[in-house]
């Protein structure tokens, strides 16, 4: 049964009878005809309607206004085609055939096949004032027609089109249906996500403005809305949310916003007077809205009314939702199947339930993968060809993978945002499971996936829900054998690559609430495949297409390292490391060595290895910027041999004024000549001029420094740490020289006595410092502060103000409200602007200028590939005294060995030695009060023992190479008594 009222037309369409047509309240006719009608649409110019697969169009004005009134069918030249859907626009209409062939019907009411549609199978269509659109049933949208306002989404340089034209950055948005309005277009995918372009003069995209957009935007106001329906009409939009909510947006100037006004809305607004109505569907007509609501046959209208479009008897323009009177023509046994708003025309098509077999069509979706084909390709119910044909449809189509795997429990795939992509991981990981169990089934996805899906992947994605396919992707590789795997990883590392710096970041979130197995796989699937290419490097294979790929792997990992960092993962460090970065170090050090060996060899051959040196050179030095898959060792192996190749800078200094000295001559010091060169260092006092230990200069400078009388820092309560001060006691260029010294220590490998916590470490790499740095630094403070987070009760109790005082100084944690209590809501808050005033703000001034003196004798990209707590430990060293293999780690030269008497009983001394003595003699033999980053095992003593020392010389160290020199004492206790007035008076230090 149909129903309609608006403008006149002949009675009962042509469809039956005129005495056949039921007249109801307001205008309002009824009529069943013979035929059911299947599908119907009004546009501008037409009507049209399907009944049994064939169309028949009544004109509803001609070009001077005239029409005769007759239900004709179009001028088709295979009239035994069968249609199932039909959309009317402002001059013509789109015809949809079954099978999914495309036809347009022009305002002569001649069809033809649309161009540029050929072999693709065609879901929807939808139709505006001059343009239209078509939805594939692999998920791609094609548009045609004028695109003066942007409305084809073809960019703002694209013409109009009579041929249809892909809409690529919707490439991969899984769409669940489309609509075009006059000169505006509106599509709607799976996850709820609303995207619209085109015209925008009245608000109509929701995007808060009137300026037209040439490509589709996320509509972002609806965002987890639950959209489930959208309808375009002249210059408004309406979308429905699953619940039964309207919203509304563009031209209200009828009143078809239903909003209780005439004003025009740029932002998506619910329809108040609905609310609660379980709305089910809803239409727009050029200046009219039509709704139906849920379980029965009530209909509500507004806007335009000046034709009875409204079906109320009002000519008016009506700005909230009335009922459409039908209680007179409609039976009980009949139910709303479809609403259509046309120019000014309206109808209900309506159908008596249970389902009867002449029902619109639904709205088609998009073919997707689930359970059940698998299973069937897993069994072999099917043949090959028919299994591998499914596989190259859902396989290439990003939309129809992308669509796939969404978490429809609870709706959660609704919640698709930038923080939660809507994907159901179990099921990914089943799926994929039994694919990859299958080797014949999974070779056809990986080739179909690698030769067709990957290559039609924007990098400009008009939505983030196109970022699934970045996580699906990598899950699919997992169970790949070598080759494949490697081919497929390259191809998928630059498709991640290229894609724009906001998507990316919107990446890398996904990444960071992945499933912790798998997060693993892809740190896994990069790690391996950076250490192979690494290893073909490592073996002379001199090729560039290995390195661009190698490098695009180990940026992906620190991406990914970041991500893990950030987000406070389980995955460790030592996931990313890739150990073979030490042998293509050692590969470089072999070559280092030949090249400094072979200076008789011939010219070419000397060329040819210096070519080598110089390409893992530059190798090295671009992978250094991704230091994730660096060890440790790998870290300060690079940073030595990078500082060593830097030359040396001398400062010539008074042993009585060594820091006077020592500023004044870095005072005017040039960048260039600091930073990434070694020390060397002479005194005055010294005639032979020679250079002296770099370590005994940074442990006295340092001492001199740090120690309270110099006033340059604060020390906490405990006297164990120190920081920088809040209010300065002398000029800031201290501070500037300060760090200079730091950075010269760090370039020269030299543990020093830096007595801060690890927030001064993170503030040079950028890492904000958090509670448990203050918490290192002032225990009580901190933890506090801790107990302040974790209390139970109300924290009001406490009576705590966002004012403080630090360091003598009442200061307001939050200055544009003085005063402000601290609760519970704002608890973090406060504890965060607490931690950052005293570690950040307070010290601003003071910290910036020792950041900037630190880089100045020091290469950024070398501190930077650190940690941290690993920078610290390069600096400062640790606390992990390992005796043990310091003795095993011992060689001996002369006439030492290991079972010499003298070295027997040098050792008892040792065993013997308090903790503090032994830490005396680690200083005494190496310079160092605490073990380098490296461990004891970097520690390489060697002993040995000089011909003119008698019985009466104390032992004597060479710092810089850890060597002793040990006189032959004839007893144990002389030894002993030696020894320890070496290592209590620090004398014999031997100078270089």
């Amino acid at each position: 049964m149909l129903c309609y009222w608006g403008a006149q037309v002949r009675e009962g369409f042509g469809l039956s009878q005129p005495d056949k047509v039921k007249h109801g309240n307001y205008g309002i006719r009824c009529v069943c005809p013979k035929l059911a009608v299947q599908d119907m649409s009004a546009g501008r110019s037409f009507v049209g309607f399907i009944r049994n697969g064939q169309v028949s169009v009544l004109r509803l004005r001609g070009e001077n206004g005239d029409h005769d009134g007759k239900l004709k069918p179009p001028q088709l030249k295979n009239d035994k085609t069968i249609f199932i859907s039909i959309v009317c626009g402002g001059a013509g209409a789109v015809l949809l055939a079954d099978g999914g062939r495309v036809f347009t019907m022009d305002k002569s009411t001649v069809c033809s096949p649309l161009k540029g549609l050929e072999n693709r199978q065609v879901i929807q269509i939808a139709c505006g004032d001059q343009h239209s659109m078509a939805l594939t049933k692999d998920g791609q949208l094609f548009v045609w027609g004028d695109n003066t306002h942007g409305q084809l989404g073809l960019e703002k340089e694209q013409p109009s089109s009579l041929s249809a034209q892909p809409v690529k950055s919707l490439c991969g948005i899984p769409l669940a249906q489309i609509s075009a309005g006059g000169d505006h277009s509106f599509v709607l995918s799976l996850s709820g996500v609303v995207f619209g372009w085109g015209k925008n003069s009245a608000g109509q995209l929701g995007l808060g403005d009137t300026t037209d957009r040439h490509i589709p935007t996320v509509v972002n106001s609806l965002n987890r809305k639950k959209t489930v329906s959208i309808s375009c009409g002249g210059e408004h939009t309406a979308t429905l949310s699953k619940g039964g909510t309207v919203f509304t947006f563009g031209s209200g100037g009828f009143g078809q916003l239903g909003h209780n006004s005439f004003k025009d809305e740029h932002h998506p607004r619910v329809v108040a007077e609905l609310w609660g109505s379980k709305v089910s569907q809803v239409t727009c007509g050029r200046r009219h809205t039509l709704v139906s609501v849920e379980s029965s046959k009530l209909i509500y209208s507004f806007g335009c009314g000046m034709q009875g479009e409204l079906g109320n008897g009002e000519i008016i323009k009506q700005c909230v939702p009335f009922p459409v009177d039908l209680t007179t023509v409609c039976d009980h046994a009949y139910m709303i199947e479809k609403l259509i708003a046309g120019e000014n025309h309206s109808f209900a098509l309506f159908f008596k339930e249970p389902g009867n077999e002449s029902k619109p069509n639904p709205i088609r979706g998009i073919l997707t993968l689930d359970e059940r084909k698998i299973d069937r390709w897993v069994s072999g119910s099917d043949s090959w060809k028919v299994i591998k044909k499914d596989i190259n449809k859902v396989f290439s189509s990003a939309a129809s993978l992308n669509g796939s795997f969404l978490k429809t429990s609870c709706d959660e795939h609704y919640q698709m945002s930038e923080e939660h992509c809507g994907l159901d991981f179990d099921l990914v990981k089943a799926s994929f499971e039994k694919l990859s169990n299958n080797e014949k089934l999974i070779s056809e996805v990986v080739r179909v996936v690698q030769q067709k899906l990957l290559p039609s992947l924007n990098s400009n994605p008009a939505g983030v829900e196109a970022l699934r396919l970045y996580l699906l992707i990598p899950e699919l590789i997992r169970g790949l054998q070598e080759q494949q795997r490697t081919e497929f990883t390259k191809a998928m590392a630059s498709k991640i690559l290229d894609l724009n710096p906001a998507a990316r970041k919107v990446l890398e979130m996904y990444w960071s609430k992945l499933p912790d197995d798998m997060l693993k796989n892809l740190v896994d699937l990069f790690q391996k495949e950076s250490a192979m290419l690494i290893v073909r490097i490592a073996v002379a294979k001199l090729d560039s297409d290995i390195e661009k790929h190698l490098l695009k792997f180990v940026r992906i990992l620190q991406m990914v390292y970041q991500v893990c960092r950030s987000a406070h993962r389980d995955i460790t460090k030592s996931d990313f490391i890739v150990h073979e970065v030490n042998g293509l170090q050692d590969v470089l050090q072999t070559i280092n060595e030949d090249v400094n060996n072979m200076w008789f060899t011939l010219t070419g051959q000397i060329q040819a290895l210096k070519a080598q040196q110089n390409y893992y050179n530059i190798i090295l030095q671009k992978l250094i910027s991704h230091p994730c898959i660096f060890n440790l060792e790998a870290k300060c192996s690079y940073m030595k041999n990078r500082v060593w190749k830097q030359g040396s800078y001398e400062l010539t200094l008074r042993r009585t004024a060594l820091l006077e000295d020592c500023f004044s001559l870095l005072r005017t010091a040039r960048k260039q000549h600091l930073r990434g060169c070694w020390l060397a260092v002479f005194y005055t006092e010294d005639l032979r001029k020679t250079d002296v230990n770099k370590r005994d200069f940074f442990l006295n400078v340092f001492k001199e420094l740090c120690a309270p009388e110099s006033q340059l820092l604060k020390e906490n309560d405990n006297k164990t740490l120190s920081w920088f001060p809040t209010k300065l006691s002398m000029e800031k260029e201290k501070y500037f020289l300060f760090g200079i010294l730091c950075g010269l220590a760090f370039n020269n490998n030299s543990v020093v006595n830096l007595p801060f916590p690890l927030a001064l470490f993170k503030k040079l790499l950028n890492v904000k410092p958090c509670l448990e740095d203050l918490i290192e630094f002032s225990p009580v403070l901190g933890k506090s502060l801790r107990y302040i987070l974790d209390y139970s009760d109300d924290v009001r109790e406490m009576d705590l103000l966002f004012t403080i005082t630090w360091d003598g100084t009442d200061v307001e944690l939050d200055p544009a409200e003085p005063g402000k209590v601290v609760t519970n809501f704002n608890r973090t808050e406060f504890v965060d602007k607490y931690v950052d005033y005293i570690l950040n703000k307070s010290v601003e001034e003071v910290f910036e200028e020792f950041k900037r003196g630190f880089f100045n004798a020091c290469d950024r990209c070398l501190v930077e590939m650190f940690e941290p707590e690993e920078l610290r430990g390069v600096l400062v060293g640790n606390e992990e005294y390992d005796w043990d293999i310091l003795k095993k780690n011992t060689t001996y030269e002369g006439p030492f060995y290991a079972e010499h008497p003298t070295i027997i009983s040098f050792w008892e001394v040792f065993d013997e030695l308090t903790p503090n003595e032994k830490k005396a003699f680690l200083l005494f033999i190496t310079g160092f009060e605490k073990v380098p980053i490296l461990g004891m095992s970097a520690v390489k003593m060697r002993v040995r023992s000089r011909f003119d020392f008698t019985q009466d010389h104390l032992p004597e160290a060479l710092t810089c190479h850890a060597l002793l020199d040990l006189p032959v004492y004839q007893d144990k206790e002389t030894l002993r008594t030696k020894v320890i007035e070496a290592i209590n008076h620090k004398r014999g230090f031997w100078e270089e």
